[in-house]
């Protein structure tokens, strides 16, 4: 484990992301931090027929999370493509001690995720929303 952070990645963290970036069985999934244990955990997955709204509707209002999401999306020659963004959560309610836990911890855990290929850093809904997802995607 990195010093300047200390948190570890479960590997169960790293499996549900390789099932969501390469066998398509997720839609998102969501992460948290568990302090106890000192490593990301998966809090929750979404199913392929979920929808972002689905997605946005669980990650907490007053609690930092990590999340990756599988855009897919038709592009203007009617290709149909997916983007994997990766989504660090910290809503401005949430309590300093947990927007400086995930925010100290985020480059290493993005690290062990290969295959992202945009991040967004949102501090309120606005500024995770589908616009914006779909802006970035294309």
């Amino acid at each position: 484990p990195n010093a300047s952070s200390g948190m570890g990645v479960a590997d169960h963290s790293k499996i549900a992301f390789v099932e969501l970036q390469r066998k398509k069985v997720h839609r998102y999934v969501i992460f948290k931090i568990d302090e106890k244990k000192k490593e990301v955990v998966v809090e929750k997955t979404g199913g392929p027929a979920e929808s972002y709204e689905d997605f946005t509707a669980s990650l907490p209002e007053n609690d930092c999370r990590y999340a990756v999401y599988d855009f897919d999306f038709v592009t203007s020659e009617n290709c149909q493509k997916s983007k994997i963004f990766f989504i660090a959560w910290s809503p401005s309610t949430s309590r300093i001690r947990a927007k400086m836990l995930y925010a100290t911890s985020k480059d290493r855990f993005r690290r062990e995720l290969d295959g992202i290929h945009y991040e967004i850093q949102a501090t309120d809904p606005t500024e995770m929303d589908l616009e914006v997802i779909r802006e970035r995607a294309n």
